[in-house]
Order: structure tokens, then sequence, then C-alpha cells
């Protein structure tokens, strides 16, 4: 029998209806970022490190093979969440310490509060590391639902204290545990993915403590990469479970290189967390979705930036990009394997350390001493310790490096390419221009925890 046209389309409107009808739009978005990962810390680089569940998401999803990020913590994060370089902030020099009166400013409106305008529910588990002096810099004043984790930077996994103070919040209340953190944001993960209303978009941030300082696994960066390969594992179940995984789009990252003084390694590349070379900037990272890329289980060379990935998550949400932001929408880049559209990146202007460095989509041009651990250092010893390696001294001012050639920066070729150190120093002069001072105060004593019941609190700025 032949089904009339009426019928036809009708019969057709139903199965399309049925086959969207678990595709929410705008995407659940997981952004997931470990803490001090190294370029070489990660399966899909080396064989040395097991992580079954994020090495299979990164191999069926798109590896990103230039993602850069900040050399320290508080810089990279406040990219993520600002969209702006963290020159543009104040917040380009070390991280945020625990005693300073030093934040992301408030004027700058963050991910989770374009989200919600969007309809999107927002919570965040893990390590803050903006500020918290005030309340109005913490997480639940700045656009997320809940919050558990932690203001500060390392603190013991167990006892959740750093130096004098404790460290370790539901909502803005104490929690007091001394359950390893990574276990206790990961039921918090999964407790969120089973109580929230799933036709409700979500953005669930989850910057992990893991494989931060002390290594508190097995006592080795091995057993750190494990535990957290794990909880992502758990956490990946529970979307599948509850039906999230086809409506979603996974995003991991580093927050920058690797501290090759905690077993960490970003060979082949040069230096470590701190500094502004290869190791130190260029993080590991991926995408994975079953649904939303259209091109996948590749690696993808295209520039990206840590600001970037503000200005691609709301691009992904289908949030207008607002006006003035240094991110970049590359959510075409990654979702169709297209050209990146950025075409360089800006590793740091850093007016304290008095280093800096661009690259463009080859050559990559640096001023200053780019930091302490400036060598190529060994994979950690059998039992997942740092194996270090004489430091070299005696840097010349500028260098210049061709990554295409030359990834782990072996070569300084300034003196032979002056036109390309002219063109490159052109286009960071410009950038220094709109720079700001670093924000780096000194420690404040009312900032003592024992002011505030032996916690680390805000109320003192």
């Amino acid at each position: 029998m032949v089904m009339g046209e009426g019928r036809l389309l009708i019969f057709l409107v139903i199965i399309c209806t049925n086959i969207d009808s678990n595709v929410s739009k705008p995407p659940h978005i997981i952004f997931i970022v470990a803490d001090d990962l190294g370029w070489n810390d990660v399966s899909w680089h080396t064989d040395e490190i097991l992580m079954p569940n994020l090495d299979r998401m990164a191999r069926a999803g798109v590896i990103l093979n230039n993602s850069y990020v900040q050399p320290m913590c508080s810089p990279s994060r406040s990219a993520f969440m600002s969209g702006y370089f963290p020159f543009h902030t104040g917040l380009q020099h070390d991280v945020i310490g625990a005693r300073q009166a030093n934040f992301l400013e408030s004027k700058y409106k963050i991910l989770p509060q374009y989200l919600k305008e969007k309809g999107y529910a927002t919570h965040i588990v893990g390590k803050w590391h903006l500020g918290f002096c005030n309340w109005k810099y913490t997480p639940t004043y700045r656009g997320f639902d809940s919050y558990l984790g932690y203001y500060v930077a390392a603190e013991d996994y167990y006892k959740h204290n750093n130096s004098n103070g404790y460290d370790f919040r539901f909502n803005t209340s104490v929690l007091n545990t001394t359950e390893y953190s990574l276990d206790v944001f990961t039921r918090r993960a999964k407790e969120i993915l089973t109580t929230h209303t799933i036709k409700t978009p979500l953005f669930l941030y989850l910057p992990f403590q893991n494989v931060h300082a002390p290594l508190e696994v097995f006592n080795n960066i091995f057993g750190m990469v494990y535990a957290l390969d794990e909880a992502v594992g758990q956490i990946m179940k529970v979307l599948d479970d509850q039906g999230y995984m086809n409506n979603s789009i996974i995003i991991f990252t580093t927050d920058n290189g690797g501290p090759v003084v905690s077993g960490a390694n970003n060979l082949p590349l040069r230096g470590a967390k701190t500094t502004i070379w290869e190791g130190g900037t260029r993080g590991a990272a991926f995408v994975y979705s079953p649904t939303y890329l259209h091109k996948t289980q590749y690696t993808h060379n295209g520039l990206m930036h840590a600001a970037d990935w503000f200005s691609t998550i709301l691009g992904a949400a289908g949030v207008d990009i607002p006006d003035g932001v240094d991110g970049l929408n590359l959510w075409n880049m990654i979702s169709n394997g297209s050209n990146s559209t950025r075409q360089e990146v800006v590793h740091n202007i850093d007016d304290i350390y008095n280093n800096s460095a661009i690259r463009d989509s080859r050559y990559k041009l640096m001023f200053g001493n780019p930091g302490r651990y400036n060598t190529w250092y060994p994979l950690p010893g059998v039992d997942g310790h740092s194996q270090l390696a004489p430091e070299i001294t005696d840097l010349p001012e500028v260098q210049l490096f061709d990554l295409l050639e030359d990834p782990g920066e072996h070569y300084n070729i300034a003196d032979q390419n002056p036109d390309i150190v002219q063109r490159l120093t052109d286009r960071l002069n410009l950038y220094k221009k709109t720079a700001i001072p670093a924000r780096y105060p000194k420690g404040d004593p009312a900032s003592n925890p024992d002011n505030f019941g032996g916690v680390w609190s805000p109320g003192w700025c």
C-alpha cells in the first residue's frame, strides 16, 4: 500500500521528532580541568601513562595539539572564566595567594553568568583560585548555582588545609571532612547529574585538585593520574546511565604545564609550570561528544588559547559572544575540523618577571628569562618521582623558535631571522600597549584564618 503524501509527511515529522527528542538545544557542557597535568602525563602522548577513560574519549573525539594555557593556575582560570588574556585583567603574574587581596574583578561578567541567561543550570565542583577575600568574588556570587570545593591553591587532599588554615566549602558554608577530596568531588558531581532535570541545559565545571602536589595516591604521578581518570570514568558512566551523553559536550584541559619538581613531565617540550617555554604553556586538551562533533578521531593542529574556551563554550551553547573579549569562538574549528581563526597566541606579558612571548602559526618569539625551569626533563623514575636535569643559564634576551620544525625549542634562530623577530616584536608591542600592570599585592594580615576560626574565609577586603 502506498502511503499518501500527507501521511508520509506526518510520519517523517514523527520520526524526526523522535530522533531529536533526546538532543537538547543548547547542549549540556561538562568542562573538566586537571590541575598541573603535564604535556607528557596523558596516554595519548605517551604509553607510560594509564588513563583508559580519558584516553577513550580523547581518541574518539578531537585532540587539540596547539591548545595554550598560561604558565600558572590563576591566570589560566581567569581566562577560562572571563574570556580575557590575563594581561588585560591584571592577573598575568604568578597565582593569587591566600593572604592576598587579589581576585578576578567583579566588573568582569564570567562564563556561568552568561550561560544562566540562556537557561543553564550552573555548578562548580573543585578548585576556584580566583579570589575569595570578599564574598562577591566567590563562585555562588558569580553565577554558579552551587559550589563544592576550595578557594585557594595547593592543600592536603585529606586534611584540606593550606598553610595554617582549613579550606573546604559547600556553597558558602565550611564543609568539615577528612575524606579524600577526589572522592568528595566525584560523589558531588554524580549527585548533581542524578538530581538535575535533564531537559534543562547543564554547565558542570569540574576543576579537579588532581594531579597537583602533594602526590597522595601511591606517592607518585602515575597514581594521581589514574585516580583522576577513574573519577572521570565514574562521572561519564552516570552521564550515560542518566541519558545525558548524547546531548553533551565534554571538554578536558590542563591549567598549565606540569611541574617537573612534582613528578610531572612535559617531554618532548622544554620547560615546566611557571615558564613561558612550551612545557609551561602548551596544554593537553581534547573535546568529546557523540552528537555535536562532525569530524572525530583525529588531532587538530589549530591554535587555541585558554581565553578561547570562554567564547567557544558560549558559541556551542548558542550564546552571543560579548564585545571586547580576547577569546575567539572556535566551536566551528572543533566541531567541523575547519581551520582555526586564531592567528597568534600571546603567552604572557608580565611586567614583574619582565618577560613576554608571542606565537604565530609557526614562530614563537620570547623576551626576557622564560622562567626557572628552562631545560628538558627526563621521564619520572619507576617510582614515579621526578628526575631533574642541570639548568641552563645565561639565556639570551631575545629568542625565536620555529615550532613546526623545532617544537622542543632547541634552536634559537633569532640572529638568522631579524625580519621575523621585528614582525613579531611589532605585534607584541601592540598588545603591550593594551596591557595593564600586574596586580600582585602583599599579603594582608586581616586574611589570617585565626580571625575566622581557623578557616580561610571571605570578609577582609
